[in-house]
């Protein structure tokens, strides 16, 4: 009785969670947030704004590494990287950009902006992925 109680079940999914979970529209939009904070601190010449501007950037810079990893990490599998080889180097230039367009680098928005087109290729790449599951 036991047995039939506890008896374990086979399942297999292509990521963690049910489709529909991962989506890289959320690193696109911590992105977005992130160029448009670059143009703000540009367009300004209120260091006080300016210096909010550096904390805020740098904190949705972190928020665009983390949607990025996850993708990377759970949604991404070995059939992904081998159909798309170059997808673990797209996804480190990108975290790295999000890295030199946040706390670390640049409050320049074409920085923000080759950001966002390294996600727009993530992006592409990702909604192939669905089509094809």
């Amino acid at each position: 009785m036991l047995s039939r109680v506890f008896a374990a079940m086979e399942a297999t999914a292509h990521c963690d969670l049910p489709c529909g979970v991962y989506d890289p529209a959320q690193a696109r939009i911590e992105a977005e947030s992130v160029k448009a904070i670059q143009e703000k601190y540009q367009a300004s010449d209120d260091e006080v704004f300016k210096q909010r501007c550096v904390l805020i950037k740098e904190q949705r810079s972190d928020l665009v590494k983390h949607h990025l990893w996850v993708l990377w990490t759970d949604y991404f599998k070995p059939p992904h990287f081998e159909k798309y080889p170059q997808l673990h180097e797209l996804f480190n230039k990108a975290t790295k950009q999000a890295g030199a367009a946040g706390g670390k680098g640049s409050m320049d928005p074409a920085e923000g902006q080759k950001l966002l087109d390294y996600i727009a290729e993530i992006d592409r790449i990702f909604w192939e992925t669905k089509a094809a599951a």
